[in-house]
Parts: C-alpha cells; structure tokens; sequence
C-alpha cells in the first residue's frame, strides 16, 4: 500500500508564496482561486464492517482527503481565520457566516501541514501562511495575563470543549508548524516565541489536579489536549514545566480505572469515549517506553497468564525500575492497554448514535495515542475509522456534526488529521520515544 504522503504528493501542484514581508511579518499574502461547494447532512450510524468496508481503500481515502482540501480552502477568510460559529447559532453551517476563531483555524493548519503542505512548499502553502499570520497576531496581541489568546467568547469550541481551547490548539499548531521549518527559516524565532506565550498560558491555565481552568461541556478533552500540547512543545524545546506536563498526564491517566475498568466522566460530560480517548492518549508515551524495557529484558513475552495486557510493579522491578518508577510504569502500562480497548468498544464509538466534532476529536487521540506507541493495532483502527470517515462524508467533501460541535470546518479538519495520520507516523512515533 502506498503512503497517503507519496500518492498526495503526486498530485499537488506547486504555487508561489510570497515570504514573510519584513516590514508588516504578513505571510503568503497570494490570493487564490476559492472552490465551490455546498453542505449536505449525513449520519454516523455504526455500520458493519460489509457496508463500509467497499469505502476504506487507499484511492478513496486519498479522494477524499483531496475533495475536503478543496472544501477547507474555499472556506478561508480573508484575514487567514476559519471559524466555528457561536454556540447559539449551531446551525449556521456556511463557513463565511461565523467569525474566524483561533482554535478552529489552528486545527485547520494542522491538517494542512498532515497532508503535506508547508509555508514553503504544497498546493495550499499561501492559505497556511495567512492563517500562520493570523494565529501569530492573536497570541502576539493578547494580555499577558489572560489564559486565553482571544477575546472571543462563546464558541462552539469553547462552550464544549473550555474556555482556553484556543491557545490549546494554537500550541500545537505552532509546534507542528516548527517541526516543518528549515534551521535557518527567517521568522522562526517569532514563531518560537509565540509558542512559549502559549505554553506559559497553558501552563498558568492548570489547576493542581492537572485539569484545565474554563472547562467546557466536555472539558476533559480540554485537559487531554492540553496535556498532548505540553508534551510536544517540550520535545520541541519549549519553555515546559515538566512536573505541569507530568500533573496533566496524571490527571488523564487517574480517569481510568485500570483495575476495575471503571471510566470517570465527570468532566467527559458523562460520555465514556471522551475520559478513555484521553487517557490512552497521554498515557501512550510511558507504556511504550515500558514495553520496550520489558522488551529488551526479555521479559514482556515470559509473563504468565497475564501475556502482553497487565504488567506488575513487580515486573518492572525485577528488570531494575525504582519503587517508585514502576508504580508510575506499571499505571501508565496498565491504562494505555486497558483504555485503548474500551475507546474501541462498538458500543463506546456508537455513542449518540451519529457524531459531533468531540467524537472525531476523540477518534483521532485514540489514534494518535496507539501510533506514539507503537501499537501495531493502530492499522486496525485505521481501517476501520476510515472506512467510516470516507462513507459518511458530505458530498463538497466536507464533514458536519450532528450535535453539540457541528461546525463543518472543525468537523473537516478533525477527519482530515484522522484519515492522513499515516503521513505523521514517523513525527509521532519519535516524540514518543523522547
């Protein structure tokens, strides 16, 4: 099977970008020729594996990622923004009616720079040098004592998942961001700084639990994505408080149960899907540095009855961990294995019966989780999950939400992470093993 990376790149076409003006910092200031398209419902029902099964093959996978690409930039506003739209207003689906937001343009750029575009290079590199402009400007005039890098209220981002999303989103924006940038790119230093802005705001933003201020209807995944922020930024070498980063993984871990099974969903909006997509997610990195001690001792095949699904304080001790190490190591094993599985229970995914923008979110830590991991499940997951992606998708090539977050731009950036996540293996995988 050829990589979605390989076959996307052989049908990109190559556009001018004009750099970053030294005098104004305006980035990819080109206009381009908008697509055109409408939005049409659709349902997420579970189907059985016969009926989408026609739907997961690479060249529809690839179709429709490139048909959502044409969508997303159609649905840009001038000054760079995409918007979600106020959660009074959920059913104002027309892109150009809302209001650009900072979280809903940061997912759109981490898509854009999954499927292969940079500010340099890639078939929509001016639309992501103007949103890359316009995140910059939003942090940059923000007040340094906010926990936010907007004075926008009352988005449907906001409203579910916290009042802080937006500079959740934008860190991981702009740490993906950097992740694509030549050493000696010249606006890289501002970019870095506006990152350390957004990190010391995530940071100020965290109660001592490790859960994050503002949250919304369902704030754990706030506090999920907060924690996957944190810990990218430090591989990147940002300014991370490592006992924040370590409070806010604890505080996703200590949602799961792995002993008895039971979920707390408390601040998950009582839904199971959204507490155990984030604990498998931070919880991913540990387990998989656990498994490759075990691995490497020798021991992770000799464990009796339990095989690969438990590990024991005892067993980490045994192959040198510290007391306290292995209780740690043995924790994060335990939730990782457990809260992977529950993520991928039929009736977990079934949820409501069709999806809003906090499922697709949630499918996309769980994947993300089982890749940083280096589960090999991962393929499974993916071809399930696309199979579903690609047969419930609007007939623009966009994707909407039935309840709760509708926004067809989130929604449209969300499954475009979830359905290219094979281009970012390589990136996943080494902030795994950091």
């Amino acid at each position: 099977m050829k990589t979605l990376a390989v076959v996307i790149t052989s049908v990109s076409t190559v556009l001018f970008l004009t750099f970053f003006s030294v005098g104004t910092h305006r980035v990819g200031i080109q206009n381009s020729e908008p697509e055109k398209g409408c939005v049409f419902n659709t349902t997420m029902g579970i189907e059985n594996s016969k009926e989408y099964a026609k739907h997961k093959t690479p060249e529809k996978v690839v179709k429709s990622i490139d048909e959502a690409l044409a969508w997303m930039s159609m649905a840009q506003h001038k000054d760079g923004g995409w918007g979600a739209g106020s959660h009074a207003r959920q059913g104002v689906i027309d892109p150009h009616a809302v209001e650009p937001d900072p979280a809903t343009t940061s997912m759109v750029g981490m898509a854009l720079l999954r499927n292969g575009t940079t500010l340099e290079s890639g078939t929509f590199r001016v639309q992501l040098g103007k949103a890359v402009e316009y995140i910059l400007l939003q942090v940059e005039e923000s007040s340094p004592n906010s926990l936010n890098i907007t004075e926008i209220t009352g988005t449907q981002i906001q409203t579910k998942l916290g009042q802080n999303i937006d500079v959740v989103l934008a860190s991981q924006f702009l740490t993906n961001l950097l992740e694509k940038l030549p050493a000696n790119y010249n606006e890289k230093a501002r970019i870095s700084k506006a990152l350390n802005v957004c990190v010391a705001k995530i940071q100020r933003g965290q109660h001592q639990d490790g859960s994050t201020k503002g949250a919304g209807w369902a704030g754990v995944l706030q506090s999920s994505l907060a924690s996957n922020a944190l810990e990218a930024a430090e591989y990147a070498g940002a300014d991370v408080d490592v006992k924040k980063l370590e409070q806010a993984r604890q505080y996703q871990k200590d949602n799961f149960d792995a002993e008895t099974g039971n979920v707390n969903t408390d601040k998950g909006a009582g839904v199971v899907l959204y507490a155990v997509s984030g604990s498998a997610r931070s919880s991913a990195k540990e387990a998989r540095k656990v498994k490759e001690a075990l691995e490497e001792a020798g021991d992770l095949r000799q464990m009796p009855s339990r095989g690969r699904s438990q590990v024991t304080v005892d067993d980490l001790r045994a192959i040198g961990y510290a007391e306290d190490e292995a209780i740690k190591g043995a924790t994060a094993y335990n939730v990782y294995e457990n809260a992977k599985q529950t993520a991928q229970r039929s009736d977990v995914v079934s949820g409501f019966g069709n999806n809003g923008g906090e499922e697709f979110l949630s499918f996309l830590q769980t994947g993300e989780g089982l890749v940083i991991a280096k589960d090999d499940s991962w393929r499974t997951w993916y071809d399930d999950v696309s199979g579903k992606m690609v047969k419930i998708q609007n007939q623009d090539g966009s994707w909407n939400g039935h309840h709760c977050i509708t926004s067809p731009v989130f929604c449209t950036a969300t499954c475009l992470l979830i359905l290219s996540i094979e281009n970012d293996l390589q990136n996943l995988q080494t902030m795994g093993g950091s």
